[in-house]
């Protein structure tokens, strides 16, 4: 679902109360609709913040790579390119990585990279009866995964206007693939829950709604009348999501695969020459980022993005999204995004866009009624 719906930010007023239609269900009983449920407000100010972290999503115009090629004797299988949608689509585009691996008929393989899609690779391979090992530069908690929101949504996967109906088929695939997945994990182990979601617009949302490929995977997915949620916009969509904690899922996701046998060795691979020299005959790309240096992917570029956690809300146990801004209740802290900044490789915090999504979401909260 795109983070990008059209909520005006700035200058938002609360809305008045609306009156909603009777409807007749027999003579003489009127039944009035439901009334919206009482959510509780984000707290948003400055001496509330604990930390603002930033992150490079790995994004390709044309979409995410999963294809097969040989570098002498070894054979490479990439699983990477999955811009903003890297723990949602991990399971998925891993399950046809490592279907194009087992087809090798080799049994022991290596994983590059040690975020959510190398994770999963890696636990699938495992699975499947493989030996598997992980070289990785970073891991848990200082791989890019980490810094992911991690709302189950496949969004800022790829451009538009490069979507085909051989990718849109893929898409749809890994998605759905994915979507099992995560519900097969135990969930309060894995820091998996479902959430309501807004999507907030001064427009209306039909026609956005109806592009989605894979709009069944979110439940209870619903139009809204402006006196129907208490936000500062004129439309609002709601449906439900997983979301899926990165620090909690990945701690998680690396004690399995240690468990199960994994061995980890933690190095930095530059050079296309160091991966035909590994000892595994089978290779699976989940270098994210890294692979535009290391398999020369010139297509593949960063989408710079900036997170502000401020303190843990408990009581509020919603989602909410629109015009580049959205709020995801964490354990850790209340997160507010975000940015798309393309072609940007600074890891620096960007101080004029944090204060951006601090006034956009203060004005959004204390816009509630």
């Amino acid at each position: 679902m795109p983070r990008r719906a059209i909520l005006k930010a700035a200058g938002l007023a609360a809305l008045g109360a609306g009156l909603p239609a009777c409807a007749s269900r027999r003579p003489g009983s009127l039944v009035w609709p439901e009334p919206p449920r009482r959510l509780a407000r984000v707290h948003v100010s400055e001496d509330r913040i604990i930390r603002t972290v930033v992150g490079l999503r790995p994004f390709r115009p044309s979409g995410f790579v999963v294809r097969t090629e040989k570098i002498g004797d070894t054979t490479v299988v990439h699983n990477y390119g999955h811009g903003g949608g890297g723990i949602t689509l991990s399971w998925g585009t891993s399950e046809l990585a490592v279907e194009e691996a087992w087809k090798t008929g080799q049994r022991r393989f290596a994983v590059l990279g040690c975020g959510a899609v190398g994770l999963a690779s890696a636990r699938l391979l495992q699975q499947r009866g493989g030996e598997v090992t992980i070289y990785a530069k970073d891991l848990p908690p200082r791989t890019t995964s980490n810094i992911a929101g991690g709302q189950w949504s496949p969004t800022s996967v790829m451009d538009g206007d490069r979507r085909t109906a051989e990718s849109d088929a893929l898409l749809a695939r890994a998605a759905r693939l994915s979507h099992r997945s995560f519900q097969q994990l135990p969930a309060a182990e894995f820091g998996i829950r479902w959430l309501e979601n807004y999507v907030l617009s001064d427009e209306p949302l039909q026609e956005w709604w109806e592009q989605s490929l894979v709009r069944d995977l979110y439940p209870e997915s619903r139009e809204l009348r402006r006196h129907e949620h208490p936000f500062p916009a004129r439309y609002a969509r709601r449906f439900t999501t997983m979301l899926i904690e990165p620090p909690i899922y990945l701690s998680a996701m690396l004690r399995d695969v240690r468990l199960a046998g994994a061995r980890i060795v933690v190095r930095e691979l530059s050079r296309r020459e160091q991966v035909q020299e590994l000892p595994e005959p089978v290779v699976v790309n989940c270098t994210g980022l890294g692979a535009k240096a290391l398999f020369a992917d010139e297509e593949l570029r960063p989408v710079k993005g900036q997170l502000t956690f401020l303190l843990p809300q408990a009581e509020v146990d919603y989602i909410v999204i629109g015009d580049g801004l959205y709020m995801f209740p964490r354990r850790d802290g209340i997160l507010l995004g975000g940015t798309f900044e393309h072609d940007v490789w600074s890891l620096d915090v960007n101080e004029e866009a944090r204060r951006r999504i601090m006034a956009g979401h203060r004005a959004l909260f204390e816009g509630m009624r």
